[in-house]
């Protein structure tokens, strides 16, 4: 997974002035926790453009003065409900042996026959997985194949299991599925009324016909006399 460096500095003084101090100089207050002890930091608003406001997924190294490094995730970002500046972030300090829960994006690829030749959509269930593994190990996104997609056909989590992490979440989740659409599925049904209906009317005016030719056969045909001439 691909690693994004912020340069920070390891802060003396945790109170609400100092913090207020920070932001008013276009910096964020963080922690790191998940270490021997939190690790209280700041660094420039502008540092997590690439980190934030993006869909990909990063790791982060957390350069504090030029004399530290540690590795980690963004566990939690806090924005202003008004102007969305970023007010607060939580880290989480990666190890090389210890596994970490992440989530990752979804990244769906090739064309799917029942959409392209079956008049179905494709219906994207799950654009972001939460995936466990040692942090080498963390993929960039997950990529899943449309390709052989047919009509009603789906994939579920067990169809993208693999070696290198493990997916928290139960095997039978749909990741996405080719459909008919409302619009396809209420032509259909309303064609096969129409068709129900035409065969409805058909029979009814043959059971007229025929009714009709019963009546003019038994009017025609004259009446025999018991009384028959010697």
């Amino acid at each position: 997974m691909k690693s994004i460096t912020i340069n920070g500095s390891q802060r003396e003084s945790v109170g609400k002035s100092s913090t207020k101090a920070l932001r008013n100089a276009g910096k964020v207050p963080c922690v790191v926790y998940g270490g021997e002890k939190p690790v209280h930091f700041s660094a420039d608003e502008i540092s997590f453009s690439k980190l934030v406001y993006t869909p990909d997924a990063h790791t982060v190294i957390i350069s504090l003065d030029g004399k530290e490094e540690i590795n980690a995730i963004i566990q939690d970002i806090q924005f202003h409900p008004v102007s969305e500046k970023i007010l607060h972030v939580d880290f989480f300090q990666l190890f090389e042996n210890k596994e970490i829960n992440m989530t990752i994006p979804v990244k769906f690829s090739g064309n799917a026959p029942g959409v392209r030749l079956e008049g179905g959509l494709l219906f994207k269930n799950k654009r972001k997985l939460y995936v466990k593994a040692l942090p080498k190990n963390l993929p960039d996104f997950i990529s899943v194949d449309i390709s052989n997609l047919h009509l009603n056909d789906k994939i579920t989590i067990q169809d993208l299991l693999n070696n290198d992490y493990v997916f928290v979440h139960p095997e039978n989740m749909v990741v996405c599925q080719v459909k008919m659409s409302r619009a396809s599925l209420s032509l259909t049904t309303a064609e096969e009324e129409g068709e129900e209906g035409e065969e409805s009317v058909e029979g009814a005016e043959g059971d007229e016909g025929a009714e009709k030719s019963e009546s003019k056969d038994t009017g025609d045909k004259p009446a025999e006399s018991d009384n028959k001439e010697g």
